[in-house]
C-alpha cells in the first residue's frame, strides 16, 4: 500500500509516454500565452476597474490558467461572501489559482515568489501581501497590513502551514497570523485543497516539496493524467475572544477531517 492510500499504480517518478509527453508541451504553451495574456490585461486594465471587476477577472483568469494546465477545478460549499480570512492547507503554487478561480482576493505569500518570472509581475497586481520567512518580527507588519485590508472589507488568503505539504499529512499550523482576524473579529473561513489524477487519489504530481524547482513542477503537472483539484469551503468559524494557538490547532482540525472524507469517499475522479 502506498502512502497515498493506492496500490499497484504507477510510479509518479515513471517516464511519461511520447503522447504524454507532447500533450504536456501543449499545455505548457498554452500556460504561457496564458501568462503573457494576464500581463498584457495588468498592462491595460490595472486601476481602471472597479473592485467587483477586478475580482471578476481575477476568477476568471485563474480559472484560465488551470484549464491551460489541463487541471479540472471541483467545488464544494461556497465562499462566505464578505470580508473573511480564508485559511488553506498548502500543496502547491497552483493553490493560489485555485482558490482564486472560485474567490480571488489578497494573499499572503514568501517574498521569493516576487522575484519568480512572470508570475511575480502578476503576485503584485493582486496586491500580494509578502512575508519575509527570514525575518521573524516582519510576521507583525504583516498582520497589520492584513487587518488593514479585513477591515476595509477585503478577502485575505494565508497557508499556516508557512510551507508546502504532502497533500496527505498537514504541517502544524502556525497561529501568528490567524492574529489579524482575531483582532478586527473577522470570520475565518477554513479551505481544504485536494489534488488528484487518474491514478492516486491524492496527486504526487502536484506536490512542490523539497529541491522542486518551479520549472520541473510546471512539468509534472502538465505531464499528469486527467489532473483535477477539490476545493472545499468549510463553515466560516466566529473569532471573537478567540485564542489564536486554540483557532489554529481547530482550523487544523477542521481541514484534515475534510481531507480525510473526501479522500476516502471521493474516489480518484471526484
Amino acid at each position: 500500500m502506498a502512502a497515498d492510500g493506492t496500490a499497484g499504480e504507477p510510479s509518479a517518478n515513471a517516464a511519461p509516454s511520447l503522447a504524454r509527453r507532447l500533450r504536456a508541451l501543449w499545455r505548457v504553451a498554452r500556460a504561457c500565452l496564458h501568462l503573457l495574456y494576464g500581463l498584457l490585461l495588468v498592462a491595460l486594465r490595472i486601476g481602471r476597474d472597479t473592485p467587483a471587476l477586478h475580482r471578476l477577472q481575477a476568477r476568471r483568469w485563474s480559472a484560465g490558467l488551470l484549464r491551460a494546465m489541463g487541471v479540472r477545478l471541483v467545488v464544494h460549499g461556497l465562499p462566505r461572501p464578505g470580508a473573511k480570512l480564508v485559511v488553506a492547507n498548502h500543496v502547491s503554487w497552483l493553490d493560489i489559482p485555485a482558490i482564486s478561480a472560485v474567490e480571488a482576493g489578497r494573499f499572503v505569500s514568501k517574498v521569493e515568489v516576487k522575484r519568480w518570472p512572470v508570475f511575480g509581475k502578476l503576485s503584485d497586481a493582486s496586491d500580494t501581501l509578502y512575508l519575509t520567512r527570514e525575518r521573524p518580527r516582519d510576521a507583525l507588519r504583516v498582520v497589520h497590513q492584513m487587518a488593514e485590508a479585513l477591515q476595509a472589507g477585503d478577502t485575505v488568503a494565508v497557508f499556516p502551514e508557512g510551507t508546502t505539504a504532502d497533500g496527505i499529512e498537514l504541517l502544524p499550523f502556525h497561529a501568528n497570523l490567524l492574529q489579524a482576524a482575531i483582532a478586527t473579529e473577522t470570520p475565518v473561513q477554513p479551505v481544504a485543497l485536494r489534488y488528484f489524477d487518474a491514478d492516486h487519489v491524492s496527486s504526487p504530481a502536484v506536490r512542490f516539496v523539497g529541491e522542486t524547482t518551479l520549472a520541473q513542477s510546471v512539468w509534472r503537472i502538465a505531464c499528469a493524467r486527467h489532473l483535477g483539484v477539490q476545493v472545499i469551503f468549510l463553515p466560516a468559524r466566529s473569532v471573537r475572544k478567540a485564542d489564536r494557538r486554540r483557532l489554529a490547532q481547530t482550523l487544523q482540525g477542521d481541514i484534515s477531517a475534510a481531507l480525510a472524507a473526501h479522500r476516502d469517499g471521493g474516489g480518484r475522479r471526484a
